[in-house]
Formats: structure tokens, sequence, C-alpha cells
């Protein structure tokens, strides 16, 4: 089923906000948990299928903050910053790293169309019968299907935490009908959480799920009027490739100038993401004077 994609408004995109109640805690029953998961992504529905909503973009950024929390889980020290560094700034035939390359497992995984080829291209360790075969432990609700599969990845790979937590993402978005993944869970879970069991880990779910979407919901809400700035300053831009440039600010997390030198010069990026940060359309992100990084 394909949600109906209401009409844009480019100049003010007004993204309804997760309605208060939803997020009130009630006691942390399951039954309660479970309700509320379930309305938060019910409103979570409706905007990711709001026309105002750059969705490539919205993927990537929580792609970043799903591979931030895997790698926190693992124990090392990078933190999201690290992880633009270690990807964004890559050179050819260079290797991202360990908590780099978490990153690249969640682009990848986000990136295309979900189906078992995009995620076994994300998770190459694991074959496509593996993966089919985790996916199809889920049934049910969505925080249903979440929990079982991690249980059924953690049970037979309890070193798999990237795995588990993208493919219970995986399970969520099938059941809720989305043609691509949106990383939900990762950074809703606790490594405590993922220890537990039974209903302690579907009361861990059913918060994480609360949580997550009332986070996404708030982004998609900032990043559709980012869009809409970036879009607007568009027609004063007069360098050649300047709107392709543009283009690819609506569908990346993060750009180096040099990742736009295939329709402009390197000095023509340059100056274009310095014109871009005056009109206040694009921000720098990495806070350095060298090396630097851009994105909404």
């Amino acid at each position: 089923m394909r949600h109906a994609r209401p009409p844009a408004t480019r100049d003010n995109p007004t993204i309804p906000r997760m309605p208060d109640w939803v997020t009130l805690t009630r006691g942390d029953t399951l039954e309660n948990l479970a309700f509320m998961s379930g309305a938060a992504l019910a409103h979570l529905h409706g905007v990711v299928g709001h026309a105002d909503v750059p969705m490539p973009l919205l993927r990537e950024r929580l792609a970043l903050r799903a591979a931030a929390a895997c790698v926190a889980l693992s124990g090392r020290p990078e933190r999201a910053a690290d992880l633009r560094d270690a990807v964004h700034l890559l050179r050819e035939g260079e290797h991202p790293g360990p908590a780099g390359e978490v990153f690249q497992h969640w682009r990848r995984a986000v990136e295309r169309p979900l189906s078992t080829a995009t995620l076994h291209r994300a998770l190459t360790t694991q074959t496509p019968e593996q993966i089919a075969a985790w996916l199809a432990a889920g049934q049910g609700a969505p925080g249903a299907r979440a929990v079982a599969v991690i249980t059924a990845v953690l049970a037979e790979a309890p070193r798999a935490q990237v795995a588990a937590l993208m493919l219970a993402d995986a399970a969520v978005a099938r059941a809720l009908g989305w043609d691509h993944m949106l990383p939900l869970l990762a950074a809703g879970l606790k490594p405590r959480d993922l220890r537990g069991q039974g209903d302690d880990l579907r009361q861990a779910c059913c918060r994480a799920l609360v949580t997550s979407a009332t986070e996404v919901c708030r982004l998609a809400a900032e990043l559709a009027r980012g869009a809409g700035r970036l879009n607007a300053v568009t027609p004063k831009l007069r360098a050649k490739g300047a709107g392709g440039a543009v283009a690819r600010f609506l569908t990346r997390d993060a750009l180096a100038p040099a990742a736009l030198t295939d329709v402009m010069s390197d000095r023509a990026a340059r100056r274009l993401c310095d014109r871009l940060v005056a009109l206040g359309a694009v921000r720098e992100l990495s806070g350095r004077d060298t090396f630097r990084l851009y994105g909404l």
C-alpha cells in the first residue's frame, strides 16, 4: 500500500508535529507502550509521505544517527562528527575504519528501495538466505515484528547487533508498507535492552519507537523548512552547475566541496558552499577552517 502524498507547500512547509498525548507517560505497562508506539508510527507514516520532506536526506541523516548509536553500543569512542569525517572525506582506495564502515552499512541500507538484495548489500557478512530467514521471524504489528527479529538474530549471532537493529527496522518498514527503511530503533535502545528478552525487550522496543518516531517527525519538519530555504535561494545562484549541486544537498547528510567537482570546478564548488552559508541555506558542519563539510 502506498501512502498518498499531500500537495507540497514550497514556501512554508507545515509538517504535523507528534501529538502531545502520544508522548505523555501513562505508565510503563506493555499494553500502554504498545498502544503509544502504534500511535506514534501511525503519525510518522503520514509525515514521511509528505511531499515537502526531502526523504533521501532524512534517511541518510537517520542512518548517521543509527550508526553513531551502534558504534557507541560496541564501546568505541567515535561520535557522529567522526563518522561524517570518516565517510565524507574518504579518498578513493582508502578504508573508513571500523566506525566509518558501520555508517556505510546504514547508508547502503537506506539509499535503495527495501529488499533482501539491499539488506545484503549493507550486511555483506550475512547471506541473502539468512537475512530472509531472520526477517521472516517477525510477524504481526510493527513492534512485535521488531522484537521477533532482534530475538532471532541475537539468538543465532549474539555479536551481530548492527544486523539485529537494521533488520528490525526493515521489519517495521515492511509492516508499514514503506518503500525504504527508516532507522528508528538503534538510537532508542541501550545495551541492556538488547540483552533483555520477552516482555522486557518488547517494552524497550515500544519505548524506543515512540521516542524515535517523535524525533524523526521533528527532524522531518526541520529538513522540510531547510529544503524550502534552499529552493528559495536557488534562483540567486549564478554558478554553472549550481542546480545540480543544490539537488545533491537535498539527498546527502553532508558534502565536501570536492564532492561537487563533477558539476563544477573545485574553486566554484567552494565559493558556492560559502555563498549558500551566507544566504542561510546550508550550514558548515565540521567547525573547521579546512576539510569542511556542508549540509542542511
